[in-house]
């Protein structure tokens, strides 16, 4: 099978970036290792979604659907039920995937975009001292118990961290009748978003415990008990600040991170703090012709962004089939300043500056009042007033190209302002 433009992933990044790369003439084929296109969304039936794409409220399915469609009117081709398991590049991409009903297989591609999407932190990632009982799982698991199996995971339910999914199960298992007792979160703030703060736990009365992490674990075939403590400014516990609960459930909302193993045989220069790739302003990695978007790219805290940085993502990737001439690339570093965490994209081409650049990033600590300046030779030819920012939330700023001085790097900064 040979293709233009092999989408690897048919959630809410792969559907937008192949309807947006679609062109007739082009050959494009979105691969999904589900059995349905959607990805998550098909899983987090709350509302919240589309506020931006569709301008109304939308639950997770419901989003999902409006995107299938879309997708399905254009009549592109798509895989269900296939895993790639590996991505080579030569002259072109060779893409080996499987699936049940074909078997193993190769595609040939002029073009790659990874649309991947994340998945969770584990208990083994960061290292949970005590026991090993059952009753410990993320979040995004539990939520797929119940939302998909109809299967409650437990009724005395503890969570560690406070990300969005954590926090929205803490109301979603409220709600199917357990009881839970709490959110322990390691940092001084909370991960999610502010609203589910106020409608996940204040309106249920859950308890947040900030700069709280989980030092024990007790239980033998089952999860009994455990115990958790204050923690420093180097996070460590805190003796005499211990709480214990009982518990048969510990659910884990510890953080997410880009589902991005494809990249080992590509040589793929990466992010340490994203933990995905470093792309420039057309989401183009280093290697010529792959793309990355979505939480595949780094985590967002809205399908709605995901969404949008996508369909620019298939945009770019249609424009890089459709011009057979490659360009000679003039990339320079996007500088994360003052309070600025890191920034995507973090190169700029300056061979290629056709359209409106798009900064999305976080920011370090919570901060009241502030102004987002970009800087370039020392000269800020950019700023943005913010106020009530925190580092759960993406922060976005537009630069167009006639803002540019010179092509000289670029620094994004925080400077915080009294309120």
């Amino acid at each position: 099978m040979k293709v233009d433009i092999a989408v690897v992933g048919g959630g809410a990044a792969g559907l937008a970036a192949a309807i947006n790369a679609y062109h007739e003439g082009l050959n494009i084929l979105i691969i999904e290792r589900e059995k349905t296109l959607g990805g998550i969304l098909n899983q987090c039936i709350h509302n919240g979604f589309g506020l931006h794409v569709f301008k109304e409220e939308l639950t997770g399915p419901e989003y999902a659907a409006r995107f299938t469609k879309l997708f399905l009117e254009k009549n592109i081709d798509f895989l269900l039920d296939t895993t790639v398991i590996d991505i080579e590049k030569k002259d072109h991409f060779l893409i080996k995937v499987s699936s049940e009903k074909d078997g193993l297989y190769e595609i040939e591609s002029t073009s790659v975009i990874l649309s991947t999407g994340c998945y969770e932190r584990t208990r083994g990632q960061i290292k949970l001292p005590g026991d090993r009982p059952a009753g410990i799982m993320p979040a995004g698991s539990a939520q797929r118990y119940l939302n998909i199996e109809g299967y409650l995971v437990g009724k005395n339910i503890f969570i560690l961290g406070s990300g969005d999914i954590g926090l929205i199960m803490a109301r979603r298992m409220t709600l199917e009748g357990a009881n839970v007792l709490g959110v322990a979160e390691i940092m001084p703030h909370s991960n999610g978003l502010t609203r589910n703060i106020v409608q996940c736990l204040d309106d249920f009365n859950i308890p947040l415990y900030l700069s709280h992490t989980v030092t024990n674990i007790v239980g033998k075939s089952r999860l009994e008990q455990i115990t958790i403590s204050e923690v420093d400014q180097n996070f460590q516990p805190i003796p005499g600040t211990e709480k214990v609960f009982n518990v048969d459930t510990l659910l884990l909302s510890v953080g997410l991170v880009p589902d991005v193993v494809l990249f080992d045989k590509l040589n793929i220069e990466m992010s340490p703090i994203t933990k995905s790739a470093l792309v420039n302003q057309h989401y183009e990695t280093n290697i010529d012709g792959l793309f990355v978007c979505g939480n595949a790219l780094h985590v967002h805290d809205l399908v709605d962004w995901v969404s949008k940085e996508s369909e620019k993502a298939g945009q770019f990737a249609k424009s890089y089939v459709q011009n057979r001439q490659r360009h000679e690339r003039q990339e320079k570093e996007i500088i994360c300043g003052d309070l600025i965490r890191y920034v995507v994209p973090q190169r700029l081409d300056y061979n290629k500056l056709n359209n409106p650049i798009d900064l999305s990033f976080r920011i370090t600590k919570k901060v009241a009042q502030g102004t987002f300046k970009i800087i370039q030779d020392g000269v800020v030819i950019k700023e943005k007033k913010a106020k009530y920012l925190a580092p759960a939330e993406m922060e976005k700023i537009t630069l167009n190209p006639s803002d540019l001085l010179n092509n000289h790097p670029i620094t994004l900064q925080l400077e915080v302002t009294e309120a």
